[in-house]
């Protein structure tokens, strides 16, 4: 019997484990839940990367983060660099990438946009996609 109750305990563990993981999935990706679609635009990878560099992150914190590959990451971070959205600083020989003045201004104007596309039922007008709430910064 006792056998038994713990190959229980130990199912009813993993499943919680797995719920709570599958959450926090949900919670950092966002934008895929809300929508049919499994596709993210560039727009909202480019606010994502902005957020999560926000307090400034190592370049595989934010390829994990964001999730992206290291190919991808490296496209995103040098058109960000490009137009000044992010700088990159040196700290104790890591280089490390934070927002800038700018990208924290587009990550509030795509905050607006987002807010003026939602309807009434809080569900997006026209199939736009709303970024999570964790990426917007409310004033």
């Amino acid at each position: 019997m006792k056998a038994c109750e713990t190959r229980l305990k130990i199912t009813n563990t993993k499943q919680c484990y797995r719920r709570q993981f599958w959450k926090r999935e949900i919670e950092l990706n966002q934008w895929l839940a809300e929508t049919t679609s499994k596709r993210r635009d560039k727009l909202c990878i480019i606010a994502e990367i902005l957020e999560i560099a926000k307090e400034g992150s190592l370049k595989t914190q934010i390829m994990y983060k964001a999730n992206l590959s290291f190919a991808q990451l490296n496209e995103y971070l040098k058109f960000m660099l490009k137009i000044n959205l992010i700088k990159k600083v040196v700290n104790r020989g890591k280089d490390s990438y934070i927002a800038t003045d700018k990208g924290l201004d587009f990550l509030q104007r795509q905050y607006e946009l987002t807010e003026l596309l939602k309807g009434d039922d809080e569900h997006p007008k026209n199939g736009v996609k709303a970024p999570p709430a964790n990426l917007l910064r409310k004033n």
